[in-house]
């Protein structure tokens, strides 16, 4: 069966879909992140997204390298556009800063960066000290931050004070030709809205189709952007192992993921995921059409593009079976 987009966005042909790889800081170093880049354009992905983060969610996953310098490296060694999935300008980093390094990011990838803007977490935020606010205050933060980054990317120099960041007499000296494009995640209906009205673009993680519609009838017009994590090896009990132990973190509900403050809070909290519902969530093993019905959940769910990330150790075997078994047979099924 062909999978169709309902609509296209600017810039999309018709009925395409875009299939990126994902580079998680939180299991890999820089090095290894560049190495991962570089195989994930010669097995035929499009574009990369990667994750923002002080701390990984787990001790176990084990990294956690300040992604502007991994970007700049990443700018170095392939021509993929690059987006972050997502970078916090609330607390620990100043949207003035972020303005500033994203500016720059986009020179170095010629124009190729986007950058995916969130509300974050306590693991990462609460490191200054600040208390770390409630959802709604979060979404108001979130709201102020990115018209200052937007301002700071027109040009102008700012000065601004506002109900939770101050500017003075800021301008950025080193900046793309055009604006820097800016995604905001989601993952509810008012954080969808919110990306419809403010954002160039929205991401999230889970292929609900609902989010989409959110998005799309609030006015948003770019990209649908959504990231997955599969487990590739030969043994599937394997895969579910190694999944279960480095995202277990994925499958906490609600508000947990945004409130624990440490990588040992969320090892605690993820003592009730079993390998069963890790299982359900991931493509787990060797199977290409097990990999591609997932693949199918979000582009049926209307994604414009999905990003892919291998789970684990199996970095080479993986972009091998994606490069030869996969990634030809989208859209088809």
């Amino acid at each position: 069966m062909r999978r169709r987009l309902a609509w296209a966005p600017r810039g999309y042909a018709s009925g395409m879909v875009s299939i990126g790889y994902s580079l998680a800081c939180e299991t890999f170093g820089p090095r290894e992140l560049v190495r991962q880049a570089k195989l994930a354009e010669q097995a035929g992905f499009e574009r990369l997204w990667i994750s923002d983060h002080y701390h990984p969610w787990l001790d176990e996953q084990g990294e956690s390298p300040f992604v502007w310098s991994v970007i700049g490296a990443l700018s170095r060694e392939t021509s993929l556009p690059i987006t972050t999935a997502v970078t916090c300008p609330l607390i620990r980093t100043h949207p003035a800063v972020v303005a500033q390094a994203s500016a720059t990011a986009a020179v170095q990838c010629d124009g190729g960066f986007t950058l995916g803007l969130g509300t974050g977490e306590a693991l990462n935020e609460h490191i200054t000290g600040d208390r770390w606010p409630p959802p709604q205050v979060r979404a108001d933060m979130l709201a102020e931050a990115v018209d200052i980054i937007r301002a700071l990317h027109r040009g102008e120099e700012l000065t601004h004070h506002g109900t939770h960041y101050t500017v003075e007499h800021a301008r950025l000296y080193t900046r793309p030709s055009e604006p820097v494009p800016i995604n905001i995640a989601a993952f509810s209906p008012r954080s969808a809205r919110m990306a419809g009205t403010k954002g160039d673009g929205f991401c999230t993680v889970v292929p609900n189709a609902d989010l989409v519609r959110e998005y799309r009838e609030a006015g948003g017009d770019g990209p649908a952007q959504a990231g997955m994590k599969v487990c590739w090896d030969d043994s599937e009990a394997k895969a579910v192992e190694t999944a279960h132990r480095l995202w277990a973190s994925d499958l906490l509900p609600g508000s947990l993921p945004s409130t624990l403050p440490r990588p040992r809070d969320f090892a605690q909290a993820t003592e009730v995921i079993t390998e069963d519902m890790v299982r359900q969530r991931y493509a787990c093993g060797s199977d290409p059409q097990r990999h591609l019905d997932k693949l199918g959940e979000y582009i049926d769910a209307g994604f414009d593009e999905v990003y892919v990330q291998q789970i684990g150790a199996e970095q080479e075997q993986f972009f091998e079976t994606y490069a030869e078994d996969i990634l030809p047979r989208i859209p088809l099924d």
